[in-house]
């Protein structure tokens, strides 16, 4: 009998797996422009039901550790080498709540995990990040909840502009340029970073913009839990002009 021919690459890219909103239309296409032409990272999702953003029972029960349970398990098929959360439920959830999706991840899978909102307090740590300025889609009490728990984890909000919306599924149309002039305004309060807080929202293309005219970092969601994902992964970094502390 013949031998079966060796057919299998001797090596693959970094995998990232990613639990996705399931009404989020701008995380997947903006983590792949951010990507650009690089082909030693691949990025595979799963969707869990996600379609409003508010402070109620109803909204919290889409985030439970069941549902990203089983989206982790099914993307540990594709021998993913990292899997996140990306989603930013855990900034008004709180930190504890996000550290338990992790951990939980990881125990079904045995693959290193992570979450949006615990990228960014890893973002936070590592630039020595005590304040910042945030601009969200959502309602204004989402984003004071927001602030509260920052604050419980050493960072203060300076400032912060919440766009109105609840309806998940419009925050991906959000136009990028619309963002620009409350950037500004918010940047005004001097925050070591802007921060803008939803991975279905398009603050990655106005990050240079911003910053080379406030002089401030910003740290879009979508960018800095990529960047948290490569972290892990142990490959290269992004490109500047998506936030320049995450280069």
């Amino acid at each position: 009998m013949s031998a079966v021919p060796d057919v299998l690459a001797a090596s693959r890219p970094t995998r990232i797996g990613m639990i996705v909103p399931s009404s989020n239309t701008c995380l997947e296409p903006m983590t792949y422009r951010i990507l650009g032409d690089r082909d030693d990272v691949t990025v595979h999702s799963a969707r869990i039901p996600v379609t409003r953003i508010a402070l109620d029972a109803g909204s919290d029960q889409q985030f439970d550790a069941a549902g990203m349970r089983a989206a982790a398990e099914l993307l540990a098929t594709a021998d993913v080498d990292v899997i996140a959360w990306n989603g930013t439920s855990g900034s008004w959830l709180g930190v504890g709540h996000d550290e338990a999706i992790a951990a939980e991840i990881t125990r079904a899978t045995g693959v290193p995990a992570t979450t949006s909102t615990l990228a960014y307090f890893a973002a936070f740590r590592r630039f020595g990040i005590s304040d910042i300025g945030l601009l969200t889609p959502y309602t204004a009490d989402v984003n004071e909840q927001v602030a509260a728990r920052y604050l419980e984890n050493g960072v203060a909000v300076t400032g912060h502009t919440a766009l109105g919306l609840s309806d998940n599924e419009s925050f991906g149309r959000v136009r990028p340029e619309a963002l620009v002039e409350p950037s500004v305004a918010l940047a005004e309060a001097d925050p070591d970073a802007l921060v803008y807080l939803c991975t279905n929202l398009y603050g990655a293309p106005i990050a240079a913009e911003v910053e080379a005219r406030t002089g401030v970092p910003v740290l879009d969601s979508v960018a800095v839990t990529l960047w948290h994902c490569l972290e892990l992964a142990g490959s290269p970094l992004l490109d500047a002009r998506w936030g320049r502390l995450l280069a």
